[in-house]
């Protein structure tokens, strides 16, 4: 039995636009085409959609919240050494040049 986009989007529990976007982004392969008179559709089988159905977790989709970045951004600081302080710095390196002091009276 063949589906429209549509109807395989319903099966999918997407909206036939996104369906049809993720296939013009090729996240998703597109079935068969079909001629009914003069208009081409896309002609889904049951494969077609189980296939559709076990990409769907790996797709990457929609705005990122600004939760997701903050998580995201907190994952790359805890990777990144965090720059050290002046002060240790100097007092580990012998060679640094020393500290401005006021001059006493």
């Amino acid at each position: 039995m063949m589906f429209s986009t549509r109807q395989a989007a319903a099966k999918l529990g997407l909206s036939a636009k996104s369906l049809s976007r993720y296939i013009v982004a090729k996240k998703v392969p597109a079935p068969k085409i079909m001629t009914v008179g003069s208009a081409s559709l896309h002609g889904w089988t049951e494969e077609d959609i189980g296939r559709v159905r076990a990409l769907l977790p790996k797709i990457a989709n929609g705005r990122k919240t600004r939760y997701q970045k903050l998580r995201e951004k907190q994952k790359t600081q805890a990777r990144v050494p965090q720059p050290q302080h002046a002060k240790t710095a100097r007092a580990r390196d012998p060679e640094a040049a020393p500290h401005k002091t006021k001059k006493k009276k």
